[in-house]
């Protein structure tokens, strides 16, 4: 009987659905890095969008980088909401068709419009004052010149640029420089975006954008270490397990501080939520606006991005190592053997289970293995042969009779005397 073993490989566990207990305790099973190219196409497509939208829209800046005039005012109860074409037309009558008007919530309005003489100011002041029903001394203006703007975005420039040298520097000493690659890329993912979604809308940019801006690249950065600190914990153990690759031990990490990243960027856009819409559209604070809004797109997109971007890079970077080049095609090969299946000849049914005699013979279970157990060869075809004359009918034998019995004891008296001899004994 022969026996064949068949090779221990790697197998896939079989897909199943999550609870949120199973986030809930780290014990989930996504397969972010099997279905890295889904990701790729998604932020490439965004990408795309929001670099077309910059192209053909451009940024909406506001008065502190084009210079100019600016009022905010808040309408009485009495007026109720704000209607831009209203606003409007109060402007036109004064020769500023070409103003910008923002409406934030249903009463704040902000008026925006070249630098103007202080005559003009005053005229277009008790005009807006006038439409909203309030003095004139709570419609604010403000002055601003270009210089100023151009100020803010070349320092901001500057410490982005710093900023990168040094999270760069950084990464590679606490971690490796692919680690450093892949945080930085996903970093400008996320600026690109998020300069996207204000080309897209069309809403204003402000200094406070520019600091929003600033702000949501440490917050980025802070998801993705999160997530490298615990693969640079799991890379120790890598080669231990047969089968175990560099892209399925990112993806083993990456559902181990899931729920951390989770959790994570919940408390970080609670706050800046309740900025945005409670603060802006219920309270009317029109300047809590230009940095809520960057503030919660940032800090979204850097979610996104520690899993979905700078991770996936990073695995991708690795595999190009020989080393771990070497364990994903150790990894594939298991694979394949575990597949593929020879081809053998039916068997019994009887023969497929353990210890079922099979031709005469037990089968003994082997732990961990698979024992094929050999079918017999079958017999070689021989030509009919004529049928053999039947034998006579064999006489019956006559019962053994006293005189009988005495015979055959006198024809062997030794055998007599040693039965006799036992019996004395």
């Amino acid at each position: 009987m022969s026996t064949t073993s068949a090779p221990v490989a790697p197998v896939e566990e079989p897909l199943r659905r999550h609870t949120f207990s199973d986030l809930y305790h780290e014990r989930t099973r996504f397969q972010f890095i099997k279905h890295s190219r889904r990701w790729a196409i998604l932020s490439g497509t965004l990408i795309l969008i929001s670099l077309l939208a910059f192209v053909i829209n451009g940024l909406n800046l506001g008065i502190d980088f084009e210079g100019g005039t600016q009022w905010q005012f808040t309408l009485s109860a009495a007026k109720g909401s704000a209607s831009t074409s209203d606003v409007r037309d109060v402007l036109s009558n004064l020769g500023l068709d070409d103003a910008k008007v923002l409406i934030v919530g249903n009463d704040s309005v902000r008026v925006q419009s070249a630098d103007l003489s202080t005559t003009d100011q005053a005229k277009v002041t008790a005009a807006l004052a006038k439409y909203a029903g309030v003095p004139n001394a709570q419609v604010s203006v403000t002055n601003v010149g270009p210089t100023w703007g151009d100020k803010v975005s070349s320092k901001a420039l500057t410490a982005l640029i710093v900023f990168f040298f040094v999270i760069a520097a950084y990464l590679t000493f606490r971690f490796e420089w692919r680690m450093a690659v892949a945080a930085i890329v996903a970093v400008i993912h996320d600026i690109i975006i998020t300069v996207g979604v204000y080309a897209v809308t069309q809403f204003e940019v402000t200094p406070a954008t520019v600091v929003a801006f600033l702000t949501i690249l440490g917050f980025s950065l802070s998801d993705t270490v999160v997530v490298f600190d615990k693969v640079k914990d799991n890379q120790a153990r890598l080669g231990t397990v047969r089968g175990d690759t560099y892209s399925t031990m990112v993806n083993r990490s990456l559902n181990q501080v899931l729920m951390r990243s989770i959790n994570t960027s919940i408390v970080a856009l609670l706050p800046v939520a309740s900025l945005l819409f409670v603060g802006t559209y219920v309270f009317g604070g029109l300047a809590l606006c230009d940095f809520a809004l960057a503030l919660f797109v940032g800090l979204l997109t850097g979610a996104y991005s520690s899993i979905f971007v700078a991770t996936p890079i990073l695995a991708w970077l690795k595999e190009r190592e020989p080393r771990y080049r070497a364990l994903q095609e150790r990894a594939a090969a298991d694979l394949a053997k575990a597949k593929v299946v020879a081809p053998v000849a039916p068997v019994a049914p009887a023969a497929m289970v353990a210890d079922v005699p099979v031709d005469g013979e037990d089968v003994e279970p082997v732990d961990d293995e698979v024992t094929i157990t050999a079918p017999a060869a079958p017999m070689a075809a021989t030509a009919p042969t004529a049928p053999s004359p039947p034998k006579p009918p064999t006489p019956p034998v006559a019962p053994a009779t006293p005189a009988a019995t005495a015979s055959r004891g006198a024809a062997n008296p030794r055998g007599r005397q040693q039965r006799g001899k036992k019996k004395r004994r």
